[in-house]
């Protein structure tokens, strides 16, 4: 079997320059080769930076590249569809970045192109389900630590006003929900492993920029659980996710950029003890690299579906049109 999968990467994004490449190249199953800009200084600069040794100077001069297992797309959310698409159409694997597209009807058409590729497999980069952080909350609300769960209260925020930043311009899908809003709808999905039938939302949109800075919404499920969250770009920066059950509560206090280098921790807190568990220095972007990879060489399923991305856009969509409608949306 083939020992690491040899990985392209699709333009020299913050993220992927700072993050997620160096922390790729710990990986046990991933090799980075090549990376692409439409501008060959920047990619030559990325590429000495993080020692790549093939630099492109378009991204379908990187697609073309036999030698190229896997692609790596952290591309504006607008481009996201279009260039995992001419990705599968090149015969490569596709890890790319969240929201997986503008809207669910994008998702959907993406999940349809696949499966034109049985033998290729495509994964929306949801990479805090990977750390242990995570894994140990959905484990003890498995085991009943907190009783039967009824809600998950979540909140994410930033302050960037940039009017050149990428986040902040509407048309290439920058705003608060698309960016870190997302986190927060994926949270309770991935915990009840349930969809919401009903979705509330209000947004609150800067005069200038024309993004929503302040984004709340509410989810109910079939079962009764619920889910609210509160997602701002213009905040003071700040995360957390409660969960609450009627036996007891989970705090995770960093649940989506768990720092690298430092250690990270949840509380579980009942009637009868208050457990604060630790959780050593670990780079959640290595392990997500890790498993996709693995998922390709053991040809498996990876571990998030396209199903998952599907919903959790479609989530998405429903409080935009319940901002704008002022009613509640059924899913």
């Amino acid at each position: 079997m083939q020992a690491k999968i040899k990985w392209g990467i699709l333009s020299t994004a913050k993220i992927g320059v700072t993050k997620v490449i160096p922390a790729m190249q710990k990986g046990q199953y991933c090799e980075v080769t090549a990376i692409a800009s439409r501008n060959i200084e920047k990619a030559n600069q990325a590429a000495d930076q993080l020692d790549i040794p093939k630099r492109y100077a378009s991204y379908e001069d990187l697609l073309a590249d036999p030698e190229i297992d896997a692609i790596y797309n952290p591309l504006p959310n607008h481009m996201h569809v279009y260039w995992t698409m001419k990705a599968l159409e090149a015969g490569k694997n596709v890890l790319c970045e969240k929201p997986i597209g503008m809207n669910a009807d994008e998702a959907k058409a993406l999940a349809d192109a696949v499966k034109k590729y049985p033998e290729l497999k495509v994964m929306e980069a949801f990479m805090y389900r990977f750390h242990p952080q995570w894994e140990k909350t959905y484990e003890l609300i498995q085991s009943g630590a907190i009783g039967n769960v009824i809600t998950v209260q979540s909140f994410f925020s930033y302050y960037n006003v940039d009017p050149h930043n990428i986040r902040n311009k509407p048309d290439v899908g920058g705003g608060a929900l698309m960016d870190i809003g997302c986190y927060c709808i994926s949270f309770p999905r991935f915990l009840f492993d349930e969809e919401p039938s009903e979705v509330t939302g209000q947004m609150d949109f800067d005069p200038a920029l024309k993004t929503d800075r302040l984004t709340s919404g509410l989810l109910s499920f079939p079962s009764g659980k619920t889910s609210s969250f509160t997602c701002a770009t213009q905040l003071m920066p700040h995360q957390q996710t409660n969960i609450l059950g009627n036996q007891g509560h989970i705090v995770v206090e960093i649940p989506v950029n768990a720092p690298p280098e430092e250690k990270t921790r949840i509380t579980l807190r009942t009637k009868e003890k208050t457990e604060t568990f630790t959780f050593e220095p670990i780079d959640q972007y290595t392990i997500q690299g890790d498993a996709f990879s693995n998922a390709i060489l053991r040809n498996e399923p990876v571990p998030t579906p396209l199903t998952d991305a599907i919903g959790n856009m479609q989530v998405i969509d429903a409080i935009i049109e319940s901002s704008k409608k002022k009613q509640t949306i059924s899913l």
